[in-house]
């Protein structure tokens, strides 16, 4: 079959629409356990990068998991799946020249260096938002983990499925530590050189 795949030769760049954009792509990954508040942040970080001129888009778990990935469970085998093809995504949206933001827990390591490979390291930014299974559990915003100790959900990452965290993400929020607009100002003052922005 991939005998028979032959890419064809369009004129249009990615740097040509990087170049209209005034921006490079970047990818955004916000990784962390379940209610650690990453769709908070990138939810607020797209509206600063928003407001600079920065064209973006946002990928989580309701616009993947409720269409794309709709066929996926919580396997570890799923979800290895779910966050390969999360990747292969933003890697198209990088290609339009758009910064893409990620909102995952994508607790493997493995899957989160398989995102490198795939849309190359320079493009990917690691952002850990590192909040304890304590205090995750106390907001519980979705009823989650209540759900999950009461044995109704399985395979929930930080009860009974592993979390390995980031050992040297390019960004680590400590959300027991800082403030939202604290984690914002912290991360927009990182990607603001990376994107080299011409207003």
């Amino acid at each position: 079959m991939k005998e028979n795949i032959i890419p064809h030769n369009y004129q249009v760049s990615k740097v040509d629409r990087q170049k209209m954009n005034k921006h490079k792509s970047l990818l955004l990954w916000f990784t962390g356990l379940s209610g650690s508040g990453k769709s908070t942040i990138a939810n607020i970080v797209e509206q600063e990068l928003y407001k600079l001129g920065v064209k973006t888009y946002t990928l989580d778990g309701d616009n993947i998991r409720s269409g794309i990935n709709s066929d996926l469970t919580f396997t570890p085998e799923d979800r290895t799946e779910n966050i390969r093809r999360i990747a292969e995504i933003s890697n198209l949206i990088l290609d339009a020249g758009l910064v893409v933001l990620a909102a995952f827990v994508s607790p493997y390591k493995k899957d989160r260096e398989n995102i490198k490979d795939i849309v190359k390291d320079f493009n990917f930014i690691e952002i850990y938002i590192n909040t304890s299974i304590e205090e995750c559990e106390r907001r519980d915003v979705k009823g989650l983990y209540k759900k999950a100790r009461a044995g109704e959900i399985k395979n929930m990452t930080g009860v009974s499925a592993t979390y390995e965290a980031p050992q040297n993400p390019n960004i680590e929020i400590k959300t027991e530590e800082k403030t939202v607009e604290q984690a914002v100002h912290d991360i927009m003052n990182y990607i603001k050189p990376k994107l080299n922005f011409k207003q």
